[in-house]
């Protein structure tokens, strides 16, 4: 952790991922080799609400970053009263929450359906959002500092008709490595090619030249920039099964701009770290609240300096110092 004296920070704001909170007994994963806690996952967010209201600085604002509530729902018809149910604790404290969209947000909602839900956190945007149905929008919580939310299933099966051009162009995608019959199953190939599978997603063009655009003016303005996201876009900071379709595009538009100081996903439930060689982009991965033992916790709050962003973890999640690049 950081050994300098305590400063106040200019401002915190909490972090929490992959909640996927379901009225259901104790299951396992896909592979049946880790153990899910659907209910237990509730009383973590509580613990996380309560820490952050108690805090001497409370947080500005939350990053939900996806999965809040598990897909289960679908099957047993309970998708809005779970979401109900989430969002009721998120609504116990007054401060902002920022909700980025999972795999799982799609296995309960349509596209359509989340775009006039309480999901829907554009309306708290600085500035405009990206235009049409695509879930990407940016805030200033401070001067010199955005935060941008991006849509990783903005080219994906979920959510979208299956009649639909969307849908079709990201099957050509999927289907270009992955020939299962259930694109759920990673392709036979090892290495980056198993990301290519039906929970994952992508970003698509005008996503990406929205970005550089976002980007292109806070270099202007020497801000400071966190992207978040559901799915991880560096290879080093996750498994390679949870990686987006096309982390390459989106880390060649990051580089290609000096403002970016940190890249912040969910999805891979062991989380995962690392710096980005070149750029010093820091990219991480936070721990799954909802692989996480009823008597442990997996939540996090950050603090940001001129300097760099420190995150105090609780529970699985680890304490780290992100330095700004110079």
């Amino acid at each position: 952790m950081d050994d300098r004296p305590q400063q106040t920070p200019l401002f915190t704001f909490g972090l929490i991922a992959d909640i996927q909170y379901a009225d259901i007994d104790d299951g396992l994963n896909y592979t049946r080799t880790r153990r899910r806690y659907y209910r237990s996952s509730l009383q973590l967010l509580r613990n996380a609400q309560e820490s952050w209201s108690k805090s001497a600085v409370r947080p500005e604002f939350i990053l939900q970053l996806g999965d809040i509530i598990d897909g289960f729902n679908k099957d047993h018809g309970t998708s809005d009263k779970a979401l109900d149910t989430v969002l009721r604790e998120f609504s116990s404290s007054p401060v902002e929450v920022h909700h980025v969209w999972g795999n799982h947000e799609f296995y309960n909602f349509s596209r359509s359906a989340l775009l006039r839900s309480r999901l829907n956190s554009s309306s708290l945007r600085t500035d405009g959002s990206l235009s049409g149905d695509i879930y990407a929008y940016h805030f200033s919580p401070s001067p010199g500092f955005t935060f941008v939310v991006l849509d990783a299933y903005d080219v994906s099966l979920l959510g979208r008709e299956k009649s639909s051009e969307e849908y079709s162009e990201a099957l050509k995608v999927i289907q270009k490595y992955n020939n299962n019959e259930n694109l759920n199953c990673p392709p036979v190939f090892e290495g980056l090619q198993q990301r290519f599978t039906m929970f994952n997603g992508g970003f698509s063009k005008d996503q990406l030249d929205w970005l550089h655009s976002v980007l292109m003016s806070a270099d202007e303005k020497r801000e400071r920039v966190t992207i978040v996201s559901h799915v991880p876009i560096h290879p080093c900071s996750t498994d390679a099964i949870c990686l987006a379709w096309n982390f390459d595009e989106l880390l060649a538009v990051i580089r290609s701009h000096s403002s970016v100081v940190c890249f912040m996903a969910g999805h891979s439930h062991d989380g995962g770290y690392c710096q980005d060689e070149g750029t010093g982009v820091h990219h991480v991965t936070l721990d799954a609240v909802i692989e996480t033992p009823p008597d442990s916790d997996a939540f996090g709050t950050v603090s940001v300096y001129e300097d760099r962003m420190v995150l105090k973890g609780n529970g699985r999640m680890e304490n780290r110092v992100f330095r700004f690049p110079s």
